[in-house]
Parts: C-alpha cells; sequence; structure tokens
C-alpha cells in the first residue's frame, strides 16, 4: 500500500468519526483535521488525500493547486454536483455522491492511492519515444494508442483491479493481455472467460468449479476459472451480461480472496489479478439497477477505455501494414499493399466494427487478390464512398448546393419544395460521410439521432 496519508475535513462530527473508523480499520493512516488553516503549509510531506465537503475550501482549491503548493494533493469531494460545478476537471480532484457509500470511498482512495503511486515513479520518456507496438499485439501511434500504452505500463505493477471498457472490436482482450504480460504475474496464467458466452446455469461452474455430485452430469471434482489463474490474471469479458446472483458471488470473492466451489462447503484461498470489460455503459446499468453498485465500484479501481478506430485514423494504415504482412504469411500471398487510393477511402470509412473489421477486411482482400496492389476496385461496394444523389426538385428548379447561393429563376420558386429539397441533400451528404451511421450523420447535422431518424422517415429516404 502506498504510504501517502489521508486528511478528513468535515464539519459533521458524526460523518467524521464514521470515516475515520472506517479507513483506519482498513488500514489507512488517516487523521481529522479541525480546519483547513494552515493545512497546505504543514510539515507533513506530500503525498496526501483530503476528503471533504466544506464548499468555500472547494471554491479556492484551483487557486490553491495553482500554486503548485501541493501538487500531489488529492482531494475527494461529497456531492458531485455541486463539487463539480467549482471545480475544474483533473484527475486529482475525485467526486462521491452522497448519501456517503463507503464501498464507493474505498473505491476512491485506492484510486488515490494509485495516483500517488504512479506519479512518483520516474518521469516516462515523451510521447514519440514509445514504440507503435506494445507486447507485439496493440498497435498504434495516434495520440489516443500512446496514452493507452502509458496507462497500461504505470497499472501494469500493480494488483488493483482494472475495469477496461470500450466497443465491440477495439481490443480490450489485448489490453488485458499486455496488462498481464507486463506484471510480475506474467509468469503465471492469464485465464480469459466470456460471461456473455456461456449459459447462466453454466457460469458459476466455469467460475468456481464444482465437486463431483453437486448437479446432474458432474462425474468428477473440476477446478473452476478462479482456481487455474491463481497467482495469475482472471479476464472477465463481458462483464455487464453477467446475472444479479452471480454479481454477488463474484463481489464477496473480491471481498473476502476466497471462493467456494459450486456443490462444496468449503471455502478455497485465492490470489487473482481481476481484469474485467464490457462494451456496456456499466454506471447506466447501475442508474438502471441492472448492475450492483458496489460491484461497480470493486472493479472500477482503475478505469481504462479503449479508442474506437474513427477516432484514431491515422492509425489505419499502420494497422493495414501489420494486418498485410501476418496474412502473406499465413496464407502464402504476395499482396504488396494498399493503393494511396484504396487507403484515402479506408482512412474516411467510420468502421463501426472497428480494428476488427478492419482485419478481417485485410484478411478477405489478401486471400482473393494474392499478389500485386489492392485498388478501390478491389474493395467491397460498402467501404466505398457514397456518390452524392442530386434530390428531387420541382421541374425547371435547379437546387442550390450546400456551400452556395444561386441566382432566383426569372420564373420564381416554391420555397417550401427547395428547402426540402435542400436539407434532403444535406442528410444524405452526411450519410454519406459517415458510411451511414446514424448516430455520425445526426452529429454532423447538429440534430438528435431520433430526430434524425424521424425526418428519414418522413421523406422515405434511405441510410446506406
Amino acid at each position: 500500500m502506498s504510504n501517502s496519508k489521508l486528511f478528513i475535513l468535515d464539519d459533521d462530527r458524526k460523518t467524521r468519526d464514521l470515516l475515520l473508523a472506517f479507513l483506519t480499520y482498513q488500514g489507512y493512516d488517516t487523521t481529522i483535521v479541525d480546519n483547513d488553516v494552515g493545512f497546505f503549509d504543514a510539515p507533513s510531506p506530500p503525498p496526501r488525500t483530503l476528503i471533504t465537503d466544506l464548499p468555500t475550501l472547494l471554491a479556492r482549491m484551483p487557486n490553491i493547486l495553482k500554486t503548485g503548493a501541493d501538487n500531489d494533493l488529492v482531494v475527494i469531494a461529497y456531492d458531485k454536483a455541486e463539487s463539480a460545478r467549482i471545480l475544474p476537471q483533473d484527475e486529482r480532484w475525485l467526486f462521491m455522491p452522497k448519501p456517503l457509500n463507503l464501498d464507493e470511498l474505498e473505491s476512491m482512495v485506492m484510486r488515490a492511492q494509485e495516483y500517488h503511486a504512479l506519479s512518483s515513479r520516474n518521469p516516462d520518456p515523451p510521447a514519440d519515444e514509445y514504440p507503435h507496438f506494445l507486447c507485439s499485439t496493440i498497435i498504434g501511434k495516434s495520440r489516443q494508442m500512446l496514452h493507452l500504452f502509458e496507462m497500461i505500463e504505470k497499472v501494469a505493477e500493480s494488483s488493483a483491479t482494472v475495469l477496461i471498457q470500450g466497443e465491440s472490436g477495439t481490443g480490450k482482450e489485448l489490453a488485458a493481455r499486455a496488462i498481464h504480460q507486463l506484471s510480475g504475474r506474467s509468469n503465471r496464467n492469464f485465464v480469459p472467460i466470456n460471461c456473455a458466452a456461456i449459459p447462466e446455469d453454466l457460469l458459476e461452474s466455469e467460475l468456481f468449479g464444482h465437486v463431483k455430485g453437486s448437479f446432474t452430469g458432474a462425474y468428477a471434482n473440476r477446478a473452476g476459472r478462479f482456481e487455474i489463474a491463481d497467482k495469475g490474471t482472471l479476464f472477465l469479458d463481458e462483464i455487464g451480461d453477467m446475472k444479479a446472483n452471480l454479481q454477488v458471488k463474484l463481489l464477496r470473492v473480491l471481498q473476502t480472496k476466497e471462493f467456494e466451489p459450486v456443490g462444496s462447503t468449503r471455502s478455497q484461498k485465492v490470489d487473482v489479478r481481476i481484469i474485467a470489460a464490457t462494451n456496456k455503459n456499466l454506471e447506466e446499468q447501475v442508474a438502471n439497477r441492472d448492475f450492483r453498485e458496489d460491484l461497480y465500484y470493486r472493479l472500477s479501481v482503475i478505469p481504462i477505455t479503449m479508442p474506437p478506430l474513427r477516432e484514431r485514423r491515422e492509425d489505419i494504415p499502420l494497422l493495414i501494414s501489420h494486418f498485410l504482412g501476418q496474412f502473406n504469411r499465413d496464407k502464402r500471398r504476395l499482396v504488396k499493399g494498399f493503393s494511396r487510393e484504396s487507403l484515402e477511402i479506408l482512412c474516411n470509412y467510420s468502421w463501426p466494427g472497428n480494428v476488427r473489421e478492419l482485419e478481417n477486411l485485410v484478411e478477405r482482400m489478401v486471400t482473393i487478390k494474392e499478389s500485386g496492389f489492392i485498388t478501390p476496385d478491389d474493395l467491397p461496394e460498402k467501404y466505398l464512398p457514397t456518390p452524392s444523389l442530386a434530390p428531387s426538385a420541382p421541374a425547371g428548379v435547379s437546387l442550390p448546393e450546400p456551400t452556395g447561393i444561386e441566382e432566383l429563376p426569372a420564373a420564381g420558386i416554391c420555397l417550401n419544395s427547395a428547402v426540402d429539397a435542400f436539407e434532403s441533400r444535406l442528410i444524405q451528404l452526411a450519410l454519406a460521410r459517415t458510411g451511414g451511421n446514424k448516430k455520425e450523420a445526426a452529429a454532423l447535422l447538429n440534430l438528435k439521432r431520433t430526430t434524425l431518424i424521424e425526418k428519414l422517415k418522413k421523406k422515405n429516404l434511405q441510410a446506406s
């Protein structure tokens, strides 16, 4: 555990005493301060964590930290809405909504400890000194990926639970494997399990194992994934699909470091690092009571978000080159590469399937082409830019282009028809730009997605 100190500054004596008792029991070096006078000039050296709900102090905090008097200070503030209004965004300021939740508080304190532990390390090399590959599996040179590399390298050294979030196909399991390979557990098992792919009635046995005779078909004792991953890493993919009864049992394992196989009355101790992943928004699931709040805080000690491919388009040529070499070797092909025109087309595509979709496309192209360069004529039609379709208009009326203003025809114009046609053209252009992605097209047009869908239905337009 980090040697950082915790300070409690709260004008409610009961809350103050509860926090002191809880955090001291958890093993943290905790002190109560009566007021902030002299706190920032105190001889106690950083790193320090301050837990407070005093609005007057929070209002002064940006100026206090701006002076550099205590750059290592982490602030945990109550009442997220009010505190977030006062404090600008900063990784050193954590917010905890009321009423007080001790599980969430401990999660916040663990984050603060991790921040202190990471910030106390030697300065990291500049971003351009990072390789384009991490553990030979995660590839990228964009700002988002270099930040991800840095984050993975740092968290790998700790034993804290990691929650990896991101869309399907962004490489969440690759990130989990990289954390394991860079950790002190790399010589032990990395055990993945997809919580959505295994039926609910079998998932408990897969996780915790079972004893002979515990259910029909249990003809012998069987070790579960937790036992197999002992001293190593257990990767819980699609954790958002886990049912409520198993969430309770998983929470108990995280709290007690022990589990019971199905049908057994004896607990087994286990030393496993948990890395969970999901493409769902767990905060929304917690709000909708589809996911346990206390389990969420246990899992998200260190959250990591995988960027979608459309937000790091500069990595597309690098990924294509990697997959091209891989499939040329595997399939004994001699494809030289993608032409400049085809690369431009692929870099402008929205990639709803992310890196997995790109990998599948390159494999398909290498298999079919066999040799030479891949040109736009070789690409599947869905990747080609949609030609601009001229919207219908009243006879004799020339439609204005979105970027210019034409003169009115001598015979005049029907304003309603022209405006409707102009709107249809803009919608079609937005859909063409985003490859038919309605959500992104709506963002380009500064519309809500539901509004765009209603307009498509009303105008009888088809999204490609």
